[in-house]
């Protein structure tokens, strides 16, 4: 009957990434969504570990691994299709790959397709990883009843690489506003030498993120009044964008730009919280989900019109062309100066997004597979 819960065998091995990153976090938010329903039993799949327990905590689920370590398991899932994840799990209803490592089944698979970021840009993956993606997508293809996607935008990608547009879920993430206590944003900018207005930038510096652009616009958006700093958190990437971004900054005096490097979980929330505004004019994005984080604490945005983040935060400040410098200028004008969106509504928007709507998606995605029966 349909309303009897399901047994999920959902793979949770992305949480063992030494960076779990995007893929992680989703993970970890869908497991404790789904913990807490009682139309679904959800058994985590996992690869062996020496260490004991999960790094950075428990999962909201038990968890049964693999007598194979992550890189065998891998390949042996993507070459031979086996071991299957009832073999490690025991009987279950549905099987829901949340990463491109797509487990063999006996029962009808789901997966999770986040974006195809090695189609778009295969130069920054390996030959092993460019082989590997590809070879997993055409598994969802093949075997997929249900494909579960983060955007509108992923889904059309999908689409136009052959997949059967009937079997393809939008679900979007949820998100969660991290606490942050009275005069932590102080302390946090006053530790950075930064200002009390700032814009704020964060990823990892890479071509796609397209901060040589959002730098050349804020070096114009300063040249017309706008009086606000910026900050640029996360890492250092890859690609000619980093010189590009050096040639900007030199334009620019003293102090006004802040380069924090990677920042841990609750330094990004109070970066977040005391933000003036938030710019993210990614060229692509399977989700874009900085973006949904700053419009949780309130935090105006400019991003990038036409892409997946346009999805959700049309209304929370301003769309721009990525690659109109003025126009990303006009943007940032926008969002910091006196008739910015309001903050209560910018964060009112971002909470129609929650980790338990997405997870009820999932359910009916479930369902819709084990109807399938593909």
């Amino acid at each position: 009957m349909s309303g009897e819960p399901l047994t999920v065998a959902l793979t949770v091995e992305q949480c063992w990434q030494p960076v779990p990153g995007g893929s992680g976090t989703y993970v970890r938010e869908l497991t404790t969504a789904l913990a807490g329903r009682d139309d679904v039993r959800v058994i985590g799949l996992a690869a062996r570990h020496a260490e004991q327990g999960l790094p950075g905590g428990r999962l909201a689920v038990p968890v049964r691994s693999s007598g194979l370590p992550r890189i065998g398991l891998y390949e042996a899932w993507s070459r031979l299709r086996r071991p299957s994840a009832e073999h490690i799990c025991g009987p279950v209803d549905v099987v829901h790959a949340s990463t491109w490592a797509l487990p063999g089944h006996g029962a009808p698979l789901v997966a999770t397709v986040h974006d195809l970021a090695f189609l778009r840009e295969p130069a920054h993956f390996t030959a092993r990883g460019n082989r590997f993606f590809r070879r997993a997508l055409d598994l969802v293809v093949a075997e997929a009843a249900a494909v579960v996607v983060p955007s509108r935008a992923t889904a059309d990608d999908l689409v136009r690489y052959g997949l059967d547009e009937a079997r393809v879920h939008v679900v979007p993430h949820g998100v969660r506003a991290g606490a942050v206590a009275v005069g932590e944003v102080e302390g946090w900018r006053s530790r950075n030498g930064i200002g009390e207005r700032y814009v704020l930038w964060c990823g990892t510096l890479e071509p796609r993120k397209n901060l040589p652009r959002l730098v050349r616009a804020f070096v114009q958006a300063r040249a017309q009044g706008m009086d606000a700093e910026l900050v640029l958190a996360g890492p250092q990437g890859w690609g000619a964008a980093s010189d590009d971004v050096g040639r900007a900054l030199r334009a620019l005096p003293d102090g006004v730009v802040h380069l924090t490097g990677r920042l841990d979980d609750h330094e990004l929330q109070v970066a977040y919280h005391g933000a003036t505004a938030f710019a993210f004019p990614s060229l692509w994005e399977g989700f874009g989900m900085p973006v949904l984080e700053a419009m949780a604490h309130g935090v105006p945005v400019l991003t990038s019109v036409g892409t997946s983040m346009a999805e959700f935060a049309e209304g929370a400040g301003e769309l721009a062309d990525p690659l109109d410098v003025d126009a990303l200028a006009t943007g940032l004008l926008a969002v910091t100066g006196d008739d910015r969106p309001d903050r209560a509504a910018v964060a009112a928007q971002a909470g129609r997004f929650t980790w338990e709507q997405s997870a009820a998606a999932h359910v009916r995605a479930y369902r819709a597979a084990l109807a399938g029966g593909r």
